[in-house]
């Protein structure tokens, strides 16, 4: 078997992995393509230590990050109910839909926070009435929030 070289990546490399990883790769792909063009560093014990500060700051960030939704998912089942006025027709039918848009725009109104609205998973909605939406407010925290469809 060939001989591998550990290297820690400075960026993240589609095929290898994130900033900060530790991998073992060929003595040739370091050698020609990591090194020279700044993608990544020999292993010594000082760039050790320095992976492991980076680890243990993101770690920290991570854990703040997971307080601050986990706080913003309370606030939003403390308000309880969100309202998006849309038009509609005969039947309370909608014209066009609810879209992750519209809850957004209904959550930042009432909290005065922004979410991103990639991060709100919106049933199929052609009429008013009550309707549970997820919102994803974290990778481990996710808060779902009660919509109010009524027509304006």
């Amino acid at each position: 078997m060939a001989k591998r070289v550990q290297v820690v990546l400075n960026e993240d490399i589609l095929s290898l992995g994130r900033n900060g990883d530790l991998v073992d790769v060929a003595p040739g792909y370091a050698r020609n393509f990591l090194l020279p063009f700044g993608k990544a560093v020999p292993v010594t014990p000082a760039v050790m230590k320095q992976v492991e500060h980076r680890r243990a700051k993101e770690a920290e960030r991570q854990a703040t990050l997971k307080q601050d939704a986990v706080a913003f998912r309370t606030a939003l089942d403390t308000i309880g109910r969100f309202t998006v006025k849309k038009q509609t027709g005969g039947d309370d039918v909608l014209f066009g839909t609810v879209t992750n848009g519209d809850v957004a725009e209904a959550i930042e109104s009432a909290t005065k926070k922004e979410v991103d609205r990639r991060d709100i998973t919106v049933p199929d909605i052609h009429r008013t009435g009550s309707y549970k939406v997820q919102v994803k407010l974290h990778s481990e925290v996710t808060a779902e929030i009660n919509l109010e469809v009524v027509s304006y």
